[in-house]
């Protein structure tokens, strides 16, 4: 993506009497006791709230947590990641009650050096889903410089994301550093990507990835594909597949992506081996196989086998750049993570510029223990394979409208 035209954070003129929204990405894992279970969403803000805080401006934090229906629902109360925020910068976080108003007004003027403030999960205002221009007003008026730093986001129409943007002036909105930092890492590959250029998708269905295919058949040089996704592919191609999760409504789909690939002399990669089971609810390892070809009746494909594993490893070690989305096989399950957690390992261990494309694979690369050794993980799944199709990011376009020098 061109980045004309964006404004980034340490471009942004801050001082003492402005007041800072941030739209942060703190949709976190929580545990049944509301603990954050994985606070690497918060870990990527940082560096943008210090930033912030440095200038000695005024920060107020807003974020959305899991998918409550325009409501407040104590389940996904903000409260837990306000608290290791707190933590984690040893400074006291304000919640207060509303999002906008007296109350929230008030409040940021009382706050001192190491105080921020932060808004309750946006998506208890219906507002927000919607693209409420009063809501979004109504978050503006509270600030007056606005910050993005949530990627994972940035593909929405949101209110704080999208339509709150128009309401400041130019020159007083701009990127934090977790989005700048994605924008550079994935344009690497959407611009001139160092070849060869291996992808490797994986997940349950082809339609999910139907965009995102075609457009990397024109990028890359191969595509290893794992997870469920492969077997559509490999009915498609005639193979007997057993009990495995196929789309046959997207049998003609997948031929024509293969066809596609071929008619440009790309590589498709399919399993050519498979770790089986008559369903997930296996307990014993005798109740799992693996199998080379076709697949017995009553049997499902869960994982790729140890001979593709092997073979992807091979191609992800020979390739200058690679990008991921999507796990091998239902990698939740231990017996069927291998496939996931040895293409992890593979990714680390090559010398490619890698990126993985957020979701299940960055959890993957977690497991695997390699997190530190991957040069992007991506904090936004569906952000990603939108960008690197080409698609537009609304939160992203709304700040190159709001340049100072447009």
């Amino acid at each position: 993506m061109d980045t004309t035209g964006i404004q980034f954070l340490e471009q942004m003129a801050l001082d003492d009497e402005a007041i800072v929204f941030m739209r942060v990405d703190f949709n976190v894992p929580l545990d049944d006791d509301g603990n954050v279970l994985d606070d690497a969403r918060i870990v990527g803000a940082l560096p943008s709230i210090k930033h912030v805080l440095a200038t000695g401006a005024k920060l107020v934090l807003a974020s959305h947590l899991g998918r409550p229906k325009g409501a407040p629902d104590p389940k996904y109360t903000l409260e837990p990641a306000g608290a290791k925020l707190a933590e984690l910068l040893d400074l006291e976080v304000h919640m207060p009650q509303e999002w906008y108003g007296d109350e929230v007004v008030d409040g940021i003027e009382r706050l001192r050096r190491n105080q921020i403030v932060m808004l309750e999960n946006l998506r208890f205002h219906p507002g927000e889903t919607e693209g409420d221009a009063e809501f979004a007003a109504g978050l503006a008026s509270i600030a007056t410089h606005y910050v993005n730093d949530a990627f994972g986001t940035a593909h929405r129409k949101h209110a704080s994301v999208y339509q709150m943007v128009e309401h400041f002036r130019r020159g007083r909105t701009a990127c934090g550093f977790l989005i700048q930092k994605e924008l550079q890492s994935l344009g690497r590959l959407q611009l001139n990507p160092t070849r060869p250029f291996v992808a490797v998708m994986g997940g349950a269905k082809v339609s999910d990835k139907i965009t995102i295919l075609e457009t990397l058949i024109d990028k890359v040089d191969t595509v290893l594909v794992g997870g469920a996704m492969a077997y559509t592919f490999l009915k498609a191609q005639g193979h007997e597949v057993g009990s495995s999760l196929v789309e046959d409504d997207q049998l003609e789909t997948a031929t024509a992506i293969l066809t596609r690939a071929r008619r440009q002399n790309k590589r498709i990669e399919l399993p050519s081996d498979h770790v089986v089971a008559s369903g997930l609810k296996v307990e014993r390892a005798d109740e799992v196989s693996t199998v080379t070809g076709a697949i017995p009746d009553g049997l499902a494909g869960l994982d790729i086998g140890p001979a593709t594993r092997q073979h992807y490893a091979s191609i992800i070690a020979d390739a200058a750049t690679v990008f991921w989305n999507g796990p091998m096989g239902v990698f939740e399950h231990p017996m069927f993570a291998d496939g996931t957690v040895e293409v992890a390992r593979a990714l680390a261990a090559s010398k490619a510029f890698s990126v993985v494309g957020g979701g299940d694979s960055a959890s993957a690369i977690k497991v695997a223990g390699v997190e530190d050794q991957i040069d992007h993980v991506s904090t936004g799944g569906g952000a990603s394979l939108e960008f690197i199709e080409g698609k537009p990011l609304p939160g992203i376009e709304a700040l190159r409208a709001n340049h100072p020098f447009r």
